[in-house]
């Protein structure tokens, strides 16, 4: 591996620092609507349940109002990623895809796991 690697960041996982950067905010998106769409559902079911009561209501109603306005951020989310890489000929949103990135992170562990079978193996 010689300098300009490192600065790029190419580890032995055969994946950079974009590489990574992209992995983590795929996840991030990923988590934000599968988190919005999970809130949406608990505050409907409180509604349902509240029994007609105004305070657990409005309790419900503010959930499902925050996780539509977090589902419709992250949707603008991916927009504005989307955009910003067709600027800069970067292909941003092609990690997310839930199969690329579970290869992609099952990659990492597998290496990373096997490097540090081998630094215990030299270690004993």
């Amino acid at each position: 591996m010689n300098a300009s690697d490192q600065v790029l960041g190419v580890s032995q996982t055969g994946y950079n620092l974009v590489d990574i950067a992209n992995l983590a905010i795929a996840l991030g998106i990923l988590i934000a609507g599968g988190l919005s769409i999970f809130y949406i559902f608990a505050g409907g079911i409180s509604f349902i349940l509240s029994g007609g009561q105004e305070d657990k209501i409005k309790q419900a109603v503010h959930t499902i109002r925050y996780a539509i306005i977090g589902l419709v951020i992250t949707i603008f989310a991916v927009t504005i990623i989307a955009i910003i890489g067709s600027i800069f000929n970067f292909d941003l949103t092609s990690y997310i895809r839930w199969d690329k990135m579970t290869d992609m992170v099952s990659t990492i562990i597998e290496r990373v796991t096997s490097n540090s079978s081998i630094n215990n193996d030299t270690l004993q």
